[in-house]
């Protein structure tokens, strides 16, 4: 479930992204970009782009941590943490709340190799 939240966030941000750039081949992501995205801005996007910029940055910020983000009930419970945390601070940056969603859920998630 955060999986597809993720990609769905992620793919937002790139359809965002090319009705703003207005061309036709796809935008790169940048994490100077994206990292100033807050949750309301990210909520007024598509599904699609929202769950690829949300994907986008729980990658970066699981790669920084070490571990990675399985698609079973262990990324399930960041995903949960991602929403409630958006849903309390709409204000605060998306990247800030999935990067301490995942610092939370750090001791349940398998190591990058």
């Amino acid at each position: 479930m955060m999986t597809r939240m993720l990609a769905a966030a992620a793919a937002l941000l790139v359809a965002s992204t090319t009705v703003q750039a207005q061309t036709a081949s796809p935008p790169a992501f940048t994490l100077e970009r994206a990292v100033f995205i807050t949750c309301k801005e990210a909520h007024d996007m598509k599904p699609d782009a929202r769950k690829a910029l949300s994907y986008y940055l729980a990658e970066y910020s699981a790669r920084y941590r070490g571990v990675t983000l399985p698609e079973d009930s262990r990324g399930e419970q960041v995903g949960y943490l991602v929403r409630g945390g958006c849903t309390l601070a709409p204000d605060a940056y998306l990247f800030s709340v999935i990067d301490r969603a995942i610092v939370a859920e750090l001791k349940n998630l398998p190591k990058r190799q």
